[in-house]
């Protein structure tokens, strides 16, 4: 599993968390092992001209998932890879650590915390998830805390 991570938020984040309940996600949800993702941190300014361009949002938002090549997407064990083993490009997900950290404190939770949530929110985007209607926001966000708990017992181990 390939991920590249860019902090240019300007903010302090533990990266190497980011990246890891990135790949703990990848890894429950089955996705083939030679999925590559990019992951980037932003500031305020750079996230609403983002949320603004693409999403047609007012403001910056959290979290943006770009997916890339949806075909390509190994979404369970029972599938195979790629033809030829190519890298299935998953996409781009990007975080806001300024406006993660004003929900972390409406949340009651810190930063961090926040930030693990958001990535795997991206990460549900990417391999098609939604939540526009009220089914597919129960299903995603019931995995998507799932995927969390798995992740927290793993670390505190």
């Amino acid at each position: 599993m390939s991920i590249e991570i860019a902090n240019e938020s300007g903010a302090e984040v533990d990266t190497d968390a980011v990246l890891a309940v990135a790949r703990h996600a990848l890894d429950e949800m089955g996705v083939n092992p030679l999925a590559e993702l990019s992951v980037l941190l932003v500031d305020i300014d750079y996230m609403t001209e983002l949320n603004h361009r693409w999403m047609g949002g007012d403001g910056p938002t959290d979290v943006l998932a770009f997916p890339m090549d949806e075909g390509s997407v190994d979404h369970g064990p029972g599938e195979t890879a790629p033809a030829g083993g190519e890298p299935a490009l998953l996409g781009d997900i990007v975080l806001c650590p300024e406006v993660a950290a004003k929900q972390a404190a409406t949340a009651g939770h810190a930063t961090a915390d926040e930030l693990h949530l958001l990535t795997v929110h991206g990460v549900l985007h990417l391999l098609g998830y939604d939540h526009a209607e009220p089914e597919e926001e129960r299903e995603m966000f019931a995995l998507q805390a799932r995927l969390l708990a798995s992740w927290r017992s793993t670390r505190n181990q």
